[in-house]
């Protein structure tokens, strides 16, 4: 739904003929590529190796990425870019080296933008924008059939939603934590306990702000058994929240 309504509202805008919408994804949601990943000729952005020396210079599995513009011809499908380099490819750093290109602005970010193809092209092969772009699209097809079953056992995906929630509100310092927390909740309780996760963190982050505690400094929320108070220890601020 949220790619439905961003395309009608920029397809209903006056400005429809200068848009170029883009849609890409962080992950792809799994482990497996039958495309090796890019591992050769491509540059560390910065040259800063990490804690486990990594050194930045390779590329991850592939993601979808779509381009919609009344600029685009129907149906373009492109595949890998011709340059900058012989090694270059599509990543998550051409968007910002084509939104260069395509400005004329005056410096990369970095030696990874610098390196990564750019799609400009596909936004050059037409001289006047396509007026048959659809208005609306058809609405999404749920995938499930059935309403949510709030008394449902946590699957393990949302058994490691509640491992996560634990970490903001404290409760991952208990022997429980990770593999029994969250083994006996069902997913209504789950939802309550990651919105209470939620809400206790950033209540912990507005009192330290109040208390002009360090921006350096994280909340940390620490679990207790007899009342549910956030104090500043150390200059840092500690979330204690004891459980009745």
């Amino acid at each position: 739904m949220l790619v439905k309504e961003v395309y009608e509202t920029l397809r209903s805008s006056p400005q429809w003929n200068q848009t170029l919408f883009l849609i890409t994804y962080d992950e792809h949601g799994g482990f497996y590529d039958h495309v090796p990943t890019p591992v050769r000729g491509v540059p560390s952005p910065d040259g800063i190796r990490s804690d486990e020396n990594f050194n930045f210079d390779r590329l991850g599995v592939r993601v979808p990425t779509i381009a919609v513009s009344p600029w685009i011809e129907k149906g373009t499908i492109v595949h890998g870019p011709n340059g900058p380099t012989p090694t270059s490819e599509y990543e998550h750093s051409s968007i910002p080296a084509t939104v260069k290109k395509i400005f004329n602005l005056p410096n990369f970010l970095n030696k990874r933008d610098e390196w990564a193809g750019t799609f400009e092209g596909i936004l050059q092969t037409r001289t006047e924008p396509r007026t048959d772009c659809p208005m609306k699209l058809p609405t999404p097809v749920r995938n499930g059939k059935n309403e949510a079953n709030e008394e449902a056992n946590l699957s393990e995906f949302q058994q490691e939603l509640i491992q996560l929630s634990a970490v903001l509100k404290g409760d991952n310092i208990l022997t429980s934590y990770p593999h029994t927390i969250g083994k006996d909740m069902n997913v209504k309780q789950g939802k309550e306990y990651t919105e209470d996760s939620v809400r206790r963190f950033f209540e912990a982050g507005h009192f330290a702000k109040k208390m002009q505690v360090s921006e350096e400094h994280i909340v940390q929320m620490k679990p207790s058994l007899t009342s549910k108070t956030i104090q500043i220890t150390n200059h840092k601020p500690i979330g204690k929240q004891k459980e009745t």
